[in-house]
């Protein structure tokens, strides 16, 4: 791992590479902004709520969710349009993790502002249909999809169990119930963001831990990259032929000792030729 930007989030999440514009971008949470990079080409965009995670509509429109709805948002005049509300009536929670599914829908966790036990839950956008999937949930992350479109993948991290659940072929709604693809307790991994590769190999973000692990599609564990950064959050594929793991970072609820042991908590990272990485599927309105 190196370093791809040496901005100090307070909570770096949802890395989204837009294959169109060829750059990252990524959120920090707390502090309601957006960011993007390219080279040294640096772009920052402030919000007036938190917003967590993104998908692309098109060259120019990113599909975010934010702690009250989902936005058309314009790269080029920094305008948005609301496309519909999220969980907006609960003003406990706010969006977390999310990531496009590959029939062009999003998917969107939930999680209290303060953590609270239960009220969170996990949402998928279809064609203009908000639909809650899962809920009783605390801090929802991990949502990636298998490359043959047979599974969704999620967790709540307080459980350090990774969920898996099947899906309709033809529409991408869950099929089945969730059931237990990966429980890390032994290791006492609290799993955060996660992505699948081209070979279904699942890439996730342990926080606390200063780690990324690679679990096969079996859930068998084949890799653990460390991390220059106590708590990972997010990774995503990206580059020209999408073989670069991108990583965000989190400085939130350390200790001065902790920051001064790892200085560049909250950077994001990249690890070169990683694996055979994806693009993002388009998000359809």
């Amino acid at each position: 791992m190196k370093l791809f930007d040496t901005t100090r989030c307070v909570l770096g999440e949802g890395p989204l590479w837009h294959p169109q514009r060829q750059l990252l971008f990524w959120f920090d949470i707390l502090s309601k902004r957006m960011m993007a990079r390219r080279g040294a080409d640096v772009q920052e965009w402030q919000f007036d709520e938190h917003v967590s995670a993104a998908g692309w509509l098109d060259e120019t429109r990113l599909f975010l969710a934010s702690e009250t709805a989902f936005w058309d948002f314009d790269l080029v005049t920094g305008q948005r349009q609301r496309i519909c509300a999220l969980d907006a009536d609960n003003p406990l929670t706010r969006s977390n993790d999310g990531r496009a599914d590959p029939w062009g829908g999003f998917w969107i966790g939930t999680m209290g502002h303060n953590h609270e036990r239960g009220i969170a839950a996990i949402h998928r956008y279809f064609r203009g249909e908000v639909r809650q999937l899962f809920d009783g949930i605390t801090v929802s992350n991990a949502i990636c999809f298998s490359p043959d479109r047979r599974f969704a993948y999620f967790t709540d991290t307080p459980s350090r169990k990774v969920m898996r659940v099947a899906l309709e072929a033809a529409s991408g709604w869950p099929s089945e119930a969730p059931e237990v693809f990966a429980d890390l307790r032994t290791e006492k991994y609290f799993p955060d963001g996660a992505v699948t590769d081209a070979e279904g190999t699942l890439w996730i973000a342990i926080w606390g831990s200063g780690c990324v692990i690679a679990l096969a599609p079996d859930g068998r564990l084949v890799r653990r990259i460390e991390v220059p950064a106590r708590q990972p959050t997010c990774p995503a594929f990206g580059g020209p032929d999408f073989r670069d793991l991108y990583l965000t970072s989190a400085r939130v609820g350390l200790t001065a000792e902790d920051d001064r042991a790892h200085p560049e908590n909250g950077a994001t990272f990249v690890l070169c030729d990683a694996g055979q990485g994806l693009p993002e599927p388009r998000v359809i309105l």
